[in-house]
């Protein structure tokens, strides 16, 4: 059967730790875990048609990527569909770059030329699931994976296709997760077992991304001062402007009960009022929030998706109050995990 789109692609299930010794027994592949936007590339069954890229969701996106469409055209052979991760370089920041990824995703057709020209995309393949127009699906991820460095080893292909880094060995993934998180773009590991085929919609990988701590300002809440519900947190810039870097999850209760000891009311000139708090990275959700002095300070776990701005995209973790520490001590606007 020949694929089309849309096709739904397997997902990885979340997990704090690398697997244990019974899954390193039964034999697992570890690879580098990119910041980008899931995507699978369709390349027509015969020359001349026309190459589709696919989001995770299943819009088709072609359009925005004339890039890679025609680096497609002229590279891949026909009958190809690969699944990877979607990346997009800033020269100017020298760096890959969520926000210009997000800029040229939601670019109208006549801009996507220019927006190519100035912030290049990438396409970091990880599986085939289709090869001279044979689907691959029910094949093992370790045949799969032979195939698709093969077709990279015999196309030679370069730039703007990558072939994700891959290891079977424990210690140097354990060395990944914590060197390659600090490159910008890079966030953790999916751990894929070597004899699982590939079962669109369903979570049979699992992924890991590096946390860190850090500190931040508490400078809003949901819920009411003696029972907050999450916190929203800032950091203040080289102005002197507190600026937003994110929010937490859901407080526990003991947590919760920590924190109310030392909130208290915000006085009138709160640098974020009128502001109003997205639920969620991008989201047009908004948080009923409450205003608080912003003078307590949060000890907060993060990951590695933190825009060039400074804000922390997934949701963060509270860990503890730092009541050795002022909001003058927290690190400054943009400098994402750096500790105070």
């Amino acid at each position: 059967m020949v694929l089309r789109p849309p096709v739904e692609p397997m997902l990885a299930q979340a997990a704090e730790t690398l697997p244990g010794p019974a899954a390193l027994r039964a034999g697992v592949a570890f690879e580098q875990k990119f910041d980008g936007h899931r995507s699978l590339l369709f390349t027509p069954p015969v020359p001349g048609g026309q190459v589709m890229i696919q989001t995770r969701r299943g819009s088709m996106v072609q359009d925005r990527f004339p890039d890679l469409v025609a680096a497609a055209v002229e590279q891949l052979p026909p009958g190809l569909v690969l699944d990877g991760e979607l990346l997009v370089w800033d020269p100017e920041a020298g760096a890959l770059s969520f926000a210009a990824l997000q800029r040229r995703a939601a670019a109208r057709a006549r801009s996507a030329a220019t927006l190519a020209a100035r912030t290049p995309a990438y396409f970091v393949a990880f599986d085939v699931l289709q090869l001279d127009g044979v689907e691959t699906l029910n094949l093992p991820y370790g045949e799969r994976r032979r195939r698709l460095e093969v077709l990279f080893s015999a196309r030679a292909l370069t730039a703007p296709w990558t072939l994700c880094p891959m290891t079977t060995d424990l210690a140097t993934a354990q060395e990944w997760l914590q060197s390659w998180t600090d490159v910008s773009g890079v966030e953790g590991l999916v751990i894929k077992p070597l004899t699982s085929k590939y079962l669109p919609n369903t979570r049979g990988w699992t992924k890991v991304r590096r946390r860190d701590t850090t500190e931040a300002v508490i400078g809003a809440i949901t819920g009411t001062l003696t029972r907050p519900g999450l916190l929203v947190l800032g950091r203040y810039d080289e102005e002197g402007r507190l600026r937003t870097v994110g929010r937490t999850v859901a407080l526990r209760p003991e947590q919760a009960r920590q924190v109310a000891e030392h909130l208290a009311a915000a006085e009138p000139g709160h640098p974020w009022a009128g502001v109003r708090f997205a639920a969620s990275w991008g989201s047009r959700d908004v948080l009923d929030a409450v205003l608080v002095r912003p003078e307590a300070v949060a000890e907060i776990s993060a990951d590695r998706a933190i825009d060039h701005g400074g804000i922390f995209r997934h949701p963060l973790r509270f860990q503890r109050l730092r009541l050795d520490v002022t909001a003058g001590d927290v690190p400054r606007f943009g400098a994402g995990l750096a500790a105070g």
